[in-house]
This record gives structure tokens, C-alpha cells and sequence, in this order.
């Protein structure tokens, strides 16, 4: 068994959103809020990457502030305590606590391989924003991307044994066509809460009726 942390980036800009993406409100709770709860059955602790106007959680700053996602999991590898951990960023609100265990489970049976393990989107694409890492490795490869110039978390995962999850392994999971739902714009923040109040279920009264 894996002993696991997670971590929330919090720390970007959100210039396209236009207001900071940490506090967007969905069905009443923070983008954050919604992540946290998804990954606290999988994890030991959660905290957050970043500063952010209001947490639920302990919140440690970025080590090179404005370096982008790099930055972020830098920061969060430097910060854990674990053999793993589980870093997410804080625009995907709709990743689940199914999602995470099934990522964890892969990752148990790549152990010894493995270093990195990162879904691919339903495009083919790269989610390094929602992936389980190894701390040693990882973070030795951050730190040597970093001080390279390098941004992109893709510097960091070429210089380790990544392991790219297909999309079709986690199709079957309840809800997974929104898992990698990125709020990147207003346009998407209106989407999240339009797939959010559709799966709100009427509730239904079974009061017996007054004659």
C-alpha cells in the first residue's frame, strides 16, 4: 500500500478566466473544495500549491513563484512527505475519488517502473495536472528541468520512466467524460456548471398525502 499525498495548484494566473479559478463556485462549493473532497479518500493529507484568498486546507507557496505547472509540482515534490503523491490542478473540477483510485491502483502495479504516471485526455493528450509521482525522481527531474529554463511539466516527465495511461482504460469509470473538463475560460466555468446542475436529482417528498 501506498502511503500518498495530494496537492491543488492554486497558483496560476487565470488571465483567460478573468478571476482567480481557486474560488469559481459550482453547485456551492470552490472548484478546490470539490477536488479536495475527491481526493481525501485516496490520500493521507491534502494542500494546497499557491496562495489563495480562502482554503479549506493548508496552503504552501511556490518555490519559483510564476514558473507556471512546473513550478507548481516542483513545489509540491519539494513539500512531500510520501513515497507519492497526487497533484491536481485546481481547474478540474470534476476528477473523482474513483478516478484517483484507479490511477493509484496502476501505479501500485508499475511500481519499480513507473516514476510518473499520467492519464491521457480523450484527444491524446497529456494531463500532467491530474497525475500520481514519485518524490525522489521527480522532483530531481523538476529541479534539472527548472534550472534549464525549462517550463513545461513534459521537460520534467522526459527525464524520467513515464508511464501515459490511455483514455480508454479509464472510459469505464463513472462520470470520466469530465474528468479532464479544463476551466480555462468563462465560456467553461458556464459549461462545469451547466454538467453540474444536470446531475443534481429532484428530491422527492414521501410524505403521505393529506386527505
Amino acid at each position: 500500500m501506498l502511503d500518498v499525498e495530494g496537492f491543488i495548484l492554486v497558483g496560476g494566473a487565470s488571465r483567460r478566466m478573468g478571476t482567480d479559478k481557486s474560488q469559481l463556485v459550482i453547485n456551492g462549493k470552490t472548484t478546490v473544495q470539490m477536488i479536495a473532497e475527491a481526493l481525501e479518500p485516496a490520500t493521507s493529507r491534502v494542500r494546497l500549491v499557491g496562495a489563495a484568498a480562502e482554503t479549506v486546507t493548508e496552503s504552501i507557496p511556490d518555490v519559483h513563484y510564476r514558473w507556471g505547472p512546473l513550478g507548481g509540482i516542483q513545489a509540491a515534490l519539494r513539500a512531500c512527505r510520501t513515497e507519492c503523491c497526487v497533484i491536481v490542478a485546481c481547474d478540474l473540477p470534476f476528477v473523482t475519488s474513483n478516478l484517483f483510485a484507479h490511477l493509484l491502483d496502476l501505479m501500485r502495479n508499475s511500481e519499480g517502473v513507473a516514476q510518473a504516471l499520467v492519464p491521457l485526455q480523450s484527444d491524446g493528450r497529456p494531463q500532467p495536472l491530474c497525475a500520481v509521482y514519485k518524490r525522489v525522481p521527480c522532483l530531481a527531474a523538476s529541479e534539472a528541468a527548472i534550472a534549464a529554463g525549462e517550463h513545461s511539466p513534459r521537460a520534467m516527465l522526459d527525464k524520467i520512466s513515464t508511464r501515459y495511461v490511455e483514455f480508454e482504460t479509464l472510459a469505464g469509470l463513472p462520470a470520466s467524460e469530465n474528468f479532464f473538463l479544463n476551466l480555462n475560460r468563462p465560456e467553461d466555468y458556464e459549461s462545469a456548471r451547466q454538467i453540474a446542475a444536470s446531475r443534481q436529482k429532484p428530491i422527492v417528498s414521501h410524505r403521505p398525502e393529506i386527505r
